[in-house]
């Protein structure tokens, strides 16, 4: 396959998802999808996350220790900005020890 025709297919489907999403602002949304949606910021974080954790360095425990420390702050206050917050202040401290 061509590249210009790779980039140009590529270039169509983002852009159209995003004009998908922007044609369907004034749309109800059901409420299965509303609470089907609310966990894809979680679950699109965790799976960018955990392919990181055992690490390159030898600091596989520091980073499964400030994870958990960031899951338990996220699960309190519900706030993924908080857990990514907590866990790299966490992880920061650790790797001081």
């Amino acid at each position: 396959m061509r590249p210009v025709v790779l980039i140009l297919g590529m270039a169509i489907l983002t852009y159209g998802t995003r004009l998908a999403g922007l044609a369907l602002v004034g749309v109800a949304v059901p409420a299965f999808w509303q609470r089907f949606l609310r966990f894809v910021p979680i679950a699109v974080f965790a799976a960018l996350v955990a392919p990181a954790l055992p690490g390159d360095r030898g600091e596989w425990l520091v980073r499964l220790a400030a994870a958990a420390l960031a899951g338990v702050a996220t699960w309190r206050t519900r706030k993924l900005w908080v857990g990514i917050l907590v866990g790299m202040v966490c992880f920061w401290l650790l790797r001081l020890l």
